[in-house]
């Protein structure tokens, strides 16, 4: 099991969910990825260069005839980050789960 580490660029909604379907392929297309998250273009953009930024994606951009396209890949210390967040909120529901348990008990 990964380190459990809480990632603040990863947890906001939008880059967890960008984040969780890149981990799910080698590459995706950029139109498919907004697609698939109902997405603008724009808001997809600012996502995928704050993770560029970071070092958690990869991207590339090709031509398919004179059309660009543009497509993102989780790196490796994207992967990982990705898996000691998880890993991070795993422990945090266990902890809820467990404090949840042991209040129950009290009130009996």
């Amino acid at each position: 099991m990964p380190d459990a580490k809480f990632d603040e660029i990863i947890h906001p909604s939008t880059r967890l969910s960008i984040v969780a379907l890149l981990a799910s392929a080698d590459w995706m297309d950029f139109a498919f990825v907004r697609d698939r998250l109902d997405l603008s273009d724009s808001a997809l953009s600012k996502q995928l260069s704050t993770l560029e930024s970071a070092g958690y994606i990869e991207i590339r951009r090709t031509f398919v005839g004179k059309r660009p396209r543009t497509s993102a890949s989780l790196s490796p210390v994207g992967r990982k980050a990705f898996e000691q967040h998880v890993a991070a909120l795993q422990q945090i529901l266990a902890r809820s789960h467990h404090d949840a348990g042991a209040a129950a008990a009290a009130d009996d």
